[in-house]
């Protein structure tokens, strides 16, 4: 691992605390304050946000992406689950393909409607069974990949700062490169 600078190098410490300047033997050494580049680093925001133009591009080639990928038609494993997102975190490691966004956001959804009810503690796994459970995650993921409006997903991250949480970043290796623009 690479170090940043050396150790034995000399390292200037900056304080803010009034007190610390009242020690004799302690030197601080704040540099020249170039009042232009104070002002540049107040006034220029720490992120900016991407254009509606620019969202609007990224959705089309994610939702064209995301439409290449083919549905698994071989499902021959069950897969237990305590929640609709443990059982898409499973089948994302299993089948080594993402989920489109919609469908991440869905089994959110889907496990906060559980909470307060009296079978929330329960194993998901228990109430509906595996193989079921399993198709419909395929049978959204399908009808969120062929029909999405890339306009409407657009919509959806414009209105969510934290919307790269939902989208997946495991992809098969042989589409990589597709994504290296978004």
């Amino acid at each position: 691992m690479k170090r940043a600078f050396e150790w034995n190098e000399h390292v200037d410490v900056l304080s803010s605390d009034e007190s610390s300047s009242s020690n004799p033997e302690v030197e601080v050494d704040n540099g020249p304050v170039d009042k232009q580049s104070m002002d540049m680093t107040i006034d220029q925001p720490a992120c900016q946000e991407p254009s509606e133009d620019v969202v609007i591009r990224r959705a089309e080639m994610y939702q064209e992406f995301m439409k290449q990928i083919p549905i698994p038609v071989l499902r021959g494993s069950l897969i237990p689950f305590d929640t609709w997102m443990g059982l898409a975190r499973s089948i994302k490691q299993l089948y080594e393909q993402p989920l489109h966004y919609l469908t991440n956001v869905l089994v959110k959804q889907w496990d906060q409607l559980r909470v307060g009810t009296e079978d929330e503690i329960r194993s998901l796994d228990t109430i509906i069974h595996p193989i079921k459970a399993e198709a419909i995650i395929w049978l959204m993921e399908e009808v969120h990949r062929q029909t999405t409006s890339p306009h409407h997903i657009a919509k959806l991250w414009l209105s969510d700062p934290m919307h790269y949480a939902f989208v997946d970043s495991i992809i098969p290796t042989n589409m990589k490169d597709a994504l290296q623009v978004l």
